[in-house]
């Protein structure tokens, strides 16, 4: 009986530690940083990333500057993105793109689509004197009608005062 008792209590000591070690991840698994939109091919980094896409604006160039408080001047840190967008616009002479103007949710509904009209307006003004043709550059407000943070605070506040490039047609599918 001892020895059966015995045996029993080592299976059982086994199991647990079976089922432990299954439900841990291993390092490799808990570091692994890479990307979902890139792989790894023999030692290179390819991208599945399609060139002159919506995602490859997004992702490599930047589609988004913000603005300061009750403001429409392009923030010099927000200039290389416009700077970087103006160069894949000229990359990609086919793609057409709007400029979504957004304000925080402070102020009337009505001025807050001003606001955000005069946010996308000096956005497209910025790529256009960075010789971007006015003609591809559409721009829209939205106000405070489509915030990506809804939190009542400054940090949430600061993201939603935004300029938006989004790419209406042309872009490489």
């Amino acid at each position: 009986m001892m020895k059966v008792s015995s045996k029993l209590g080592f299976v059982a000591v086994a199991c647990s530690l079976l089922m432990v070690g299954a439900c841990s991840t291993t390092k490799k698994e808990a570091a692994d940083t890479t990307p979902p939109s890139v792989t790894q091919n023999n030692n290179s980094m390819t991208s599945s990333i399609v060139p002159g896409s919506a995602e490859d604006l997004r992702v490599n160039v930047g589609d988004t500057v913000h603005f300061d408080y009750d403001q429409y001047a392009v923030r010099g840190e927000d200039q290389g993105t416009l700077q970087r967008q103006a160069a894949w616009l000229q990359k990609y002479p086919q793609v057409r793109v709007t400029i979504e103007g957004h304000a925080d949710e402070r102020g009337t509904r009505e001025y807050n689509l001003a606001l955000g009209a005069r946010r996308a307006n000096a956005v497209k003004e910025y790529l256009v004197s960075l010789g971007v043709p006015s003609g591809r550059v559409d721009t829209i407000s939205y106000g405070k009608e489509r915030p990506v943070c809804t939190e009542s605070d400054e940090s949430c506040w600061a993201e939603n005062r935004r300029g938006v490039t989004t790419i209406t047609s042309g872009a490489t599918s």
